[in-house]
């Protein structure tokens, strides 16, 4: 009996440990001090989509709207990443984060840190009540064929091939997720940090939303559409090369994010 009982708790520590831990080698830690587990990890039998609704806020500017994710909470204090051309037109440096719950705050945008060479920001809001904060991968270990979510608030509803209705005052309800595969992840990143192409239907609003992994960890932030109007000028790699005529092909159907290494890397 005393035999069985030791094998039985050599197993505790393994059951312990979350699903997502196990199915990632290098879990990432993107701010220090890391904060509690249970804001932290997903919640136990959350889909992949159900915790992008809970994870994703919309962020509303003057005069723009766009998306982001929630991936830090210290105290009552949450920081959210989105896209820097997000926040970056805004008028009169007012920004309202639009949190799943339905509730705004007033929010402001993180000047520091900078990301020099990648289209992200960070915005902070302040609220006592309890939001759930995403977990952050490390989008190296991705493979091509990978299945992700994308998700955000499109700026426009199409009624039918004829009628268009904004959705600014819709609030969440203008919530958004696509799901698809990972097709490319070219070696060089394009500029602004750009890397991860999926074949995820995009659009315009959806900038800074989260991209997911099946488990529901963030692996990238979405930022340019499929079919971009300026052609093969917008997938200029950072080194200023451009791609072939086949790869271009291949990229411009393609939807494309940042991938979390730059988020990482950025914020050491």
């Amino acid at each position: 009996m005393v035999g069985l009982r030791a094998v039985l708790l050599s197993f505790v520590p393994l059951l312990a440990m979350p699903i997502a831990a196990l199915s990632l080698q290098n879990p990432v830690s993107v701010f220090p001090p890391k904060p509690p587990a249970s804001s932290q990890r997903p919640q136990v039998g959350l889909s992949a989509p159900a915790i992008a609704r809970q994870v994703s806020v919309r962020i509303l500017t003057n005069p723009g709207i766009g998306s982001g994710v929630i991936i830090q909470r210290l105290g009552q204090t949450y920081t959210v990443v989105t896209c820097a051309h997000v926040v970056a037109d805004t008028k009169d440096n007012r920004y309202t984060v639009l949190t799943a719950d339905g509730q705004t705050h007033t929010a402001r945008w993180l000047r520091s840190p900078k990301f020099p060479d990648a289209d992200l920001a960070l915005v902070q809001f302040t609220s006592d009540r309890a939001y759930q904060v995403v977990e952050v991968a490390d989008s190296k270990t991705l493979r091509i064929g990978n299945p992700v979510y994308a998700a955000g608030f499109p700026n426009w509803h199409f009624n039918n091939s004829n009628a268009i209705e904004e959705t600014r005052k819709w609030g969440t309800k203008a919530f958004h997720l696509t799901s698809g595969k990972l097709a490319m992840l070219p070696e060089k990143s394009l500029q602004e940090g750009y890397q991860l192409g999926y074949t995820n239907e995009i659009k315009s609003g959806m900038s800074g939303g989260p991209v997911l992994d099946h488990y529901g960890r963030l692996i990238g932030i979405n930022g340019r559409l499929k079919y971009p109007p300026r052609g093969i000028i917008a997938f200029i790699f950072a080194d200023g090369t451009v791609p072939s005529e086949s790869d271009f092909q291949q990229m411009e159907a393609l939807s494309w994010a940042i991938p979390t290494t730059r988020l990482r890397y950025a914020l050491k």
